[in-house]
């Protein structure tokens, strides 16, 4: 038989298939292949006699991502905080690039909008125009849901982002059955406290799958190449061909169509300035090696 695993908790794997939901474990050979099984695999298992199933093979996947373990993604939705907790933008940033080099559709989701002014929205959407439409919602009040449930329409999305931020909240506003548990924000350190603690897939009412996550900080971004990183800007890779060199890094490069983009400001100096880091900590990583 042949399902998607769609929840996996203490070992066993719950399979989605056409008849209903089947309880599986991993067959023994693919431990012993150090093969690991993600929510969103594609699988091919046989039924016991008890009514459990053993998961034989894996399907090819599209991608895959160890933290949370999690595949076949189409669309990353990175969630963040208009406020409390206040966007952390080297956070949203590394999930963007973690998205870009994956070759997956990343979408901007600015929740609690309900508790922040006009300019500090307009702050958060100009620095990201260009190369990501930020959706404004409010997981509360149900503004722009509507819009959220559209960009994701017939996609297996992932909620991406730290805790803290709403993600169970906007879930639950989409997928009202799937009764998430809702974490205070700490009034100490205003962080979120984890309340999603397995991964868990949900379809969408109009079409599509819903992967919810536990709280994670970033994406690791190790495996990008510094050389590359450009590419996963998408308002810097546009800019490109513009530089005297085709090898600039847009560092310190004379002619660089990018830095005269910043001086004029036609490009977010922010950005730019995200673009800088996270190319010396890749840099930097690369020479400790």
């Amino acid at each position: 038989m042949k399902g998607l695993i769609i929840k996996g908790i203490g070992g066993f794997y719950y399979v989605k298939t056409d008849s209903g939901i089947v309880q599986t474990r991993g067959r023994g050979v693919l431990k012993k292949d150090n093969a690991m099984l993600m929510v969103g695999d594609n699988v091919e298992f046989e039924m016991l006699d008890d009514g459990d199933g053993v998961i034989d093979r894996v399907e090819k996947r599209k991608n895959a991502f160890d933290r949370p373990p999690i595949s076949n993604v189409d669309t990353f939705v990175v969630v963040f905080a208009a406020t409390k907790p206040k966007p952390n933008f080297d956070v949203i940033d590394k999930f963007l690039i973690m998205a870009e080099s994956q070759d997956l559709e990343a979408i901007l989701c600015m929740n609690k909008c309900d508790l922040a002014d006009e300019k500090v929205q307009d702050e958060i959407i100009n620095r990201y125009r260009g190369a990501y439409k930020v959706l404004a919602v409010s997981g509360k009040t149900g503004k722009g849901i509507d819009s959220l449930l559209r960009a994701i329409e017939g996609k297996r999305a992932a909620l991406a982002g730290p805790s803290g931020v709403g993600k169970s909240t906007i879930t639950n506003m989409i997928i009202p059955d799937a009764a998430m548990e809702i974490g205070s924000v700490s009034q100490k350190t205003s962080r979120g406290k984890h309340t999603t603690r397995h991964v868990e897939i949900f379809q969408l009412p109009m079409g599509g799958m819903l992967y919810d996550t536990p709280g994670f900080t970033s994406f690791d971004i190790s495996g990008v190449e510094a050389e590359e990183l450009d590419m996963y800007y998408p308002e810097i890779e546009a800019l490109r061909d513009g530089c005297r060199f085709d090898d600039c890094r847009h560092i310190k490069e004379p002619d660089c169509a990018v830095i005269r983009a910043v001086e004029e400001g036609t490009l977010n100096k922010e950005r730019y300035q995200s673009y800088v880091r996270n190319y010396e900590e890749l840099r930097n990583g690369r020479r400790r090696k």
